[in-house]
């Protein structure tokens, strides 16, 4: 006898409930659970707040400043944009550079509305190629970008940390900073020489297999991602002084050492998927950081509040690049013959 299309549906469901993996949280499950983290560590640095004193800080905001900050961080995502283009061209993007300062403030904007972490880096994958293989190699570079840049923030982070931690001077921070620059680039030189070896070890199935072999292209070209950490030395020291930038708009005025070790950590921090756009992270390691050079709660959440409305401002540069690019004109739609 042959089944009807109702009595098929409860296996077509079955075979769906099946094929799920199972374990993994939905994606709506970790929105809710980053929106929820975001919303408790907000709450909890509110209720710290003396209010009058908050609002007074943002009231005599010295805007000049601020806008100096914005600037700078605009220039630091710029040189992260030419990073992106001497990672990309040497294996297949011949885009001019132009193109890739575009298609990464687009990155931008999509990061800043996306609610997933990574959804600017698709954008700009999928952006910069049109084919799907060449997406996956544009995926490549993006993640090598973000390794690179987040391989810097380390090493300066450390750097700092050790010296003020140890009272180190001059020479001897810059001998640490060597040290764990040298460690970072025999870890890249390591990982990317043995990857063979690594992928040999993974199930062709697992996700972790798909996930590194994006990066195979580097195996015979190290020499790309060693000079892309120089580009992200750039890009982090120029964070951390557009961040002092906006610390000295609102009267906290420190030295540069001490933004170098601050603003890093708190980086570091905000790329791992905690909250909505680092909401609550960004702030309440500010005010932790900060407190050891006698900041006040209302002065690092301040400082917090406007490092992230520079990040908006930055955001709505990819956004306003986007709708300004021309979009391909329809095709016409072909007329019918007429009838004879």
């Amino acid at each position: 006898m042959q089944e009807s299309p109702s009595d098929l549906e409860p296996r077509r469901d079955a075979a769906a409930t099946a094929e799920r993996p199972r374990g993994r949280v939905p994606e709506w499950a970790k929105l809710l659970l980053r929106a929820v983290a975001a919303a408790v560590l907000v709450a909890f640095l509110a209720r710290k707040l003396d209010w009058p004193v908050f609002l007074d800080l943002l009231a005599k905001c010295d805007w000049n400043w601020w806008t100096c900050g914005c600037v700078i961080a605009l220039l630091s995502h710029t040189v992260a944009a030419i990073r992106w283009a001497a990672l990309a061209r040497p294996i297949g993007f011949p885009q001019s550079l132009g193109t890739f300062i575009w298609r990464f403030f687009e990155g931008q904007f999509f990061s800043l509305c996306l609610p997933g972490s990574i959804g600017g880096d698709v954008v700009k994958a999928y952006r910069l190629a049109d084919t799907t293989s060449g997406r996956l190699l544009a995926g490549c570079t993006v993640v090598a970008d973000r390794l690179t840049g987040v391989a810097a923030l380390g090493v300066l982070a450390g750097t700092a940390v050790a010296s003020r931690e140890m009272a180190l001077g001059l020479p001897a921070t810059l001998g640490v900073g060597a040290a764990l620059l040298a460690v970072v680039m025999g870890l890249f030189r390591l990982g990317v020489g043995s990857m063979d070896l690594v992928l040999s070890l993974i199930p062709e199935e697992h996700a972790a297999r798909r996930f590194l072999s994006r990066l195979l292209p580097y195996q015979m070209q190290p020499g790309l991602i060693l000079r892309a950490i120089g580009w992200s030395f750039v890009v982090q020291i120029g964070g951390a002084i557009a961040v002092a930038c906006i610390g000295r708009a609102l009267g906290v005025v420190l030295p540069l050492a001490a933004w170098f070790a601050v603003v890093p950590l708190v980086a570091l921090a905000m790329a791992v998927p905690i909250s909505i756009s680092g909401a609550g992270v960004r702030e309440g390691l500010l005010v932790l950081l900060l407190a050891p050079y006698g900041v006040q709660t209302d002065a690092g959440v301040a400082v917090g509040l406007l490092w992230f409305l520079a990040t908006i401002v930055t955001g709505l540069v990819g956004g306003a690049l986007f709708m300004l690019e021309p979009r391909p004109a329809a095709a016409p739609t072909p007329e019918l013959p007429a009838n004879t």
